[in-house]
């Protein structure tokens, strides 16, 4: 206590000069408008600022949690989109009577490699959350690959830059059916082999999954033609396609579960052996 006291003591003088500025402007605010308008406006200047420089921080910080919500409001519509009845459906009791074939799990790429001729990928669920091998993976741009194994909270997938991997896929435009592999050379382009020479071609024609895929729906986006070969001992075309998705750079992304994929493999199988 005694310190403080002498304190005051020692600086009285600076508190004089500090207390009678700060009455005078004071003074000055109240008996000037221009002044005191300055004053406000310089102040509400500086907390715009600060409340602006906040609210930027908060909406960065929330970003994950949004994105988050975002990934999963994406799932549930791919979801209702890849279940949505045929059109040509119109009796109601077939509306009511059709089966939901396919379920889609949001995920998040761990881990990504590109740099190999046999690339994987890793995402962040397993089998806790029902995944198992043979499922299909894709982004909003297209698709990405195949699960291949799993484990309680992780799942490996074979990227579709991976020369082992083999995808059914169309050309949208025709309708004419080949197999989507990766010779192993860039990492944006794959090719689509044995498509019937009968088929019409052209630059930018958009590549999607086909019908006969038991692990993508129908009409999912892969990429554009960008070159376009013929193999003369064969007859048949092979096409370089632009992938749509970029490969090097994976976040979220999205798992589909065909659940009649099991039913049509047994019913061909049954035909084959018949």
């Amino acid at each position: 206590m005694q310190q403080i006291i002498l304190f005051f003591i020692k600086n009285s003088y600076r508190l004089l000069f500090l207390l009678l500025i700060g009455i005078s402007f004071s003074l000055i605010l109240k008996s000037h408008s221009f002044h005191r308008s300055q004053y406000i406006n310089s102040a509400n200047a500086v907390s715009g600022s600060v409340y602006e420089t906040v609210n930027e921080a908060n909406q960065y910080l929330s970003l994950k949690e949004k994105n988050l919500q975002l990934a999963n409001e994406n799932a549930r519509l791919k979801e209702l989109l890849f279940n949505k009845p045929d059109t040509l459906i119109k009796k109601t009791s077939e509306f009511e009577n059709h089966k939901e074939q396919f379920s889609v799990i949001k995920a998040k790429v761990i881990k990504n490699e590109f740099n190999t001729l046999e690339n994987y990928l890793t995402l962040n669920i397993g089998t806790s959350d029902s995944i198992k091998p043979d499922m299909g993976v894709f982004n909003d741009l297209g698709i990405v690959g195949i699960v291949e194994k799993t484990s309680k909270n992780y799942a490996t997938v074979q990227s579709v830059l991976n020369i082992k991997s083999k995808i059914n896929a169309k050309i949208k435009n025709s309708n004419h059916f080949g197999t989507l592999i990766w010779d192993g050379e860039n990492v944006g382009y794959a090719q689509l082999i044995d498509v019937p020479r009968l088929a019409e071609l052209r630059k930018g024609d958009s590549i999607v999954t086909g019908a006969d895929s038991e692990i993508f729906p129908e009409n999912l986006p892969i990429g554009k033609i960008d070159k376009v070969y013929l193999n003369t001992k064969t007859n048949y075309y092979t096409i370089n396609v632009r992938l749509f998705s970029d490969m090097t750079s994976l976040g979220y992304v999205y798992i589909v579960n065909n659940k009649l994929k099991k039913e049509k493999q047994n019913l061909e199988n049954e035909a084959e052996n018949h």
